[in-house]
C-alpha cells in the first residue's frame, strides 16, 4: 500500500520525535528538520507535532509565526536573506538587491514559481563590518557585489552553494 504525502510527512515526524525526544525542547529542532525537508510547515504538520510533543497547537503555531527562519508558506529550496541593517545599506544593499530581483525574477517576499528561490530581507546577519552581507540558506555570505550575486545564482543551480565555513567572502 502506498502511503500519501501526508502520511509520508506523519511518519517523518512520528521519527524526528523518536530522534530528538517528545518533550517541549524538541519542539524547534523536529520545525528546522520539516522546515529543511518541505520548504515550510503546514497546518497539517504543527497539528501532528502538537500531538506528539503534548502541547497545544497554538504553541506550534505560535514558534512557526515567531521565528523568521521558519514558515507556514511555501519557500523556496533556496532562501536568500540580504541583511537590511544601516551599515549594509551603506556599502551597497540596494545594488545587491536590484541584481538578486533581476537574475531571478522576482520581488523581495516572492518566491520564483520554479520553486527554487525566495527573496527576503532580514535583521542584523552580524557581519556588519563585512557588508553588505547575505545569507543563502545556512551560508553567510560577506562582501557580497552586484556582479558576484549572478554567481552565487549559478551556484545554487548548480546544487553547491554550500560552504564549509559559517561565513564565505565572495572573492
Amino acid at each position: 500500500m502506498l502511503l500519501t504525502e501526508q502520511e509520508k510527512m506523519r511518519e517523518e515526524i512520528r521519527s524526528l520525535a523518536e530522534e530528538y525526544g517528545k518533550d517541549h525542547g524538541s519542539l524547534i529542532p523536529i520545525l528546522r528538520a520539516i522546515q529543511k525537508k518541505y520548504y515550510y510547515i503546514s497546518s497539517v504538520a504543527m497539528q501532528e507535532i502538537a500531538n506528539l510533543l503534548g502541547i497545544h497547537p497554538i504553541e506550534v503555531y505560535s514558534v512557526v509565526t515567531f521565528y523568521s527562519f521558519l514558515s507556514e508558506e511555501p519557500q523556496g529550496k533556496y532562501i536568500f536573506r540580504l541583511c537590511e541593517t544601516i551599515s549594509c545599506d551603506m556599502l551597497g544593499k540596494d545594488q545587491i538587491a536590484r541584481q538578486l530581483e533581476n537574475d531571478l525574477g522576482i520581488t523581495f517576499g516572492e518566491t520564483s514559481d520554479d520553486g527554487m528561490f525566495t527573496l527576503l530581507y532580514t535583521s542584523c546577519l552580524g557581519m556588519c563590518d563585512q557588508g553588505p552581507a547575505m545569507m543563502v540558506n545556512d551560508c553567510i555570505y560577506t562582501k557580497v557585489t552586484a556582479e558576484k550575486v549572478s554567481e552565487i545564482i549559478a551556484d545554487c543551480r548548480k546544487a553547491c552553494c554550500c560552504c564549509e565555513t559559517t561565513a564565505k567572502e565572495v572573492q
